[in-house]
């Protein structure tokens, strides 16, 4: 090898990407690209009335870090760093998290942490990852998410943590961060226009594609069985029963029934139970590694990691947070809205998600083409982590090239992450 491309390779490994996330540019292969190897995920529980009611989140987040060993044949000693995204407990999670790792068969010399972004908690985890193994500290890791709003509460339950609330009274946008994230769902309609059918309309629409995509089984591949103890509440008995797929999917949520529910945070508002998200339970793992090392390990790449971006909103219109975020990350790699394919874009209330999809301009069939949150659930911690496995599993089944995944943040904010499929 002449000195010239000798020092080219090396300037090669010390820099491998830039700081923002971005391995390379869309449709170049690179032996430092961070790709996917395995995406998988849970059945999601209703919260307190549904499959894992019963189900502490450790154990769910055990089942994916299990399987992902399982299903790739990979050593727990290839996995260099975990980090796992989390919402009601947040920091507090390293603890659980760790002991999951251990049950799950990983050795004490693979660390863990905890994150918390709040809606993409789990994205975020990627994300970490995903830029660990750019910079050339780690060759492979996990980036996972769990939930439990069983367990854990729902958001605003339980006293709040300490504010010095005197520093707010001169300070609007400070306080518009304690804004009820039902509020802002309502803020959001009013303030775009969205109306009470649109937000219907996307629900039953949500509820008609989780419906057929479980009958097809569209999540055959990235669902993984999990089987726990579930009291009846009706007779108490414990019983043993393997949870194969997810609980929320109703049929026939119509957008006739649906306009009969009443809003639930505003006399004269037009955010509802029907056209909001669910409360519930689940965990999900996205094992990412370099091209090189997925290489070696003759493990086939479900997709790349191609960028990730957080943005800044108004907090009391949180919901825009994806419209700021999508053409934020879309910028960095060198694409525009139109090129993506399929959008998971999480579905907190269906005003901000309407919205958002309208101020974007995406056709509605790209979107959440296997349904959303409103029909699957949105454990918290887990949503980032399994939309990112949704798509990349949606991507292979339909051959398309670029996906994105994108949230709101509470308090204020967007996140949304690239990914690309090969052929």
């Amino acid at each position: 090898m002449s000195s010239s491309k000798r020092l080219n390779r090396i300037q090669a490994q010390l820099q491998p990407n830039k700081c923002n996330g971005l391995t390379s540019k869309v449709g170049v292969k690179s032996p430092n690209d961070v790709v996917v190897v395995s995406a998988l995920r849970t059945p999601i529980g209703k919260a307190r009335r549904g499959s894992f009611k019963d189900t502490t989140p450790d154990t769910l987040l055990t089942a994916v870090l299990k399987a992902t060993v399982e299903k790739t044949g990979i050593t727990h000693k290839d996995v260099e760093d975990i980090v796992v995204g989390n919402v009601q407990l947040g920091g507090a999670y390293s603890g659980p998290a760790r002991i999951a790792m251990l049950v799950a068969g990983y050795p004490v010399d693979v660390p863990i942490m905890a994150v918390n972004r709040q809606c993409s908690s789990g994205l975020q985890a990627i994300a970490n990852v995903a830029q660990n193994i750019a910079s050339g500290s780690i060759s492979a890791g996990i980036g996972a998410g769990v939930e439990s709003m069983t367990h854990g509460g729902r958001p605003g339950e339980g006293p709040p943590p300490p504010i010095n609330m005197d520093t707010l009274a001169d300070t609007e946008l400070a306080r518009d961060c304690l804004t009820p994230m039902g509020i802002t769902s309502e803020n959001v309609a009013e303030k775009f226009g969205i109306t009470r059918e649109e937000q219907d309309q996307l629900s039953s629409l949500s509820h008609e594609k989780a419906l057929e995509a479980q009958k097809n089984g569209y999540f055959n591949n990235e669902i993984i069985p999990v089987t726990v103890n579930y009291v009846d509440k009706k007779t108490e008995e414990e019983k043993e029963i393997t949870v194969t797929k997810d609980d929320g999917p109703r049929p026939g949520s119509t957008v006739e029934k649906l306009g009969k529910l009443r809003a639930v945070f505003k006399p004269d508002g037009s955010t509802t139970a029907g056209n909001s998200s669910q409360v519930s339970d689940g965990a999900a793992a996205v094992l990412l590694m370099t091209r090189e090392k997925a290489a070696k390990l003759g493990l086939p790449v479900l997709g790349v990691f191609r960028g990730f971006k957080v943005v800044g909103v108004d907090p009391k219109i949180m919901g825009i947070g994806p419209a700021e975020a999508i053409p934020a990350v879309l910028k960095l790699a060198g694409v525009g809205v139109d090129d993506v394919d399929i959008y998971e874009i999480n579905e907190a209330f269906a005003s901000q998600a309407v919205y958002c999809i309208k101020k974007l301009g995406i056709p509605m069939e790209k979107v959440n083409p296997n349904g959303g949150a409103i029909s699957l659930g949105h454990p918290l911690g887990m949503t980032g982590a399994r939309m990112t496995a949704t798509l990349l599993h949606a991507m292979q089944r339909k051959k398309k090239k670029l996906g994105v995944v994108s949230m709101c943040i509470g308090t204020g904010m967007g996140a949304a992450a690239l990914f690309e499929r090969e052929d």
